[in-house]
């Protein structure tokens, strides 16, 4: 069985990573970026760390014995190959970090209390 939360969370975590420091990086390496990184670096910025703590938040709920290190983990790794191999693929972060973070609320409060 897949744990599509599992997954959501890994991803708004990784995405939300990539968005919230590819500024530094393509800074350092002069990388191009899009316009809204630019011009309002604090919105993308924003929009990461909202994804971040979503998504840490529930790895956190979830406990180590169900797989939120792991969470943690996939999410850094995810962060580290979309940043350093994709590159200007990164920019698209700035619409799948909201959507994976908006997915994973959505599904995490539909979950029957215990």
């Amino acid at each position: 069985m897949i744990d599509n939360l599992f997954l959501l969370a890994v991803a708004a975590l990784g995405w939300g990573l990539s968005l919230a420091t590819y500024r530094l990086f393509a800074l350092r390496h002069e990388w191009p970026m899009g316009a809204l990184q630019i011009d309002f670096p604090a919105i993308p910025v924003l929009i990461g760390a909202f994804a971040i703590v979503i998504a840490v938040f529930f790895a956190a709920i979830r406990g180590a014995e169900a797989g939120g290190w792991v969470i943690v983990l996939f999410g850094i790794l995810l962060a580290i190959f979309w940043t350093g191999f994709l590159r200007v693929g990164s920019q698209i972060s700035l619409f799948l970090a909201p959507v994976a973070t908006v997915l994973l609320i959505t599904g995490w409060l539909s979950l029957p209390l215990a």
